[in-house]
């Protein structure tokens, strides 16, 4: 499966458009994380809880766009789209959203 944000794949020509896929992953983000990072906020620096929370969780809607896009019959995903929101009260959620437009490619 070619995955790309680029509208089209070089070296290979779009024969099919399959429709858009999605992925979404929602997380919720724990005391322990946001205290951590809070203190971080503080004094300065990375905070590695919040980055490893955020990888995993595009990771995880990559995945999902890209299972959507086999179960339509495509080979490659283009056009891809990676959002961020910060849902709930106080924040407490995160909402990663991945958008593309599922295509077989030859």
């Amino acid at each position: 499966m070619i995955l790309t944000t680029t509208p089209s794949i070089e070296g290979k020509t779009i024969v099919e458009y399959k429709g858009i896929v999605f992925g979404e992953v929602i997380s919720g983000v724990n005391f322990f994380k946001d205290f951590g990072a809070s203190i971080r906020n503080f004094i300065g620096g990375r905070s590695g809880s919040y980055e490893k929370e955020l990888l995993d969780a595009r990771t995880k809607a990559i995945k999902e766009l890209e299972e959507r896009a086999i179960a339509l019959g495509a080979n490659a995903v283009v056009g891809i789209d990676v959002d961020y929101e910060v849902l709930g009260e106080g924040g407490g959620m995160l909402m990663v959203t991945v958008s593309g437009t599922a295509v077989m490619a030859v």
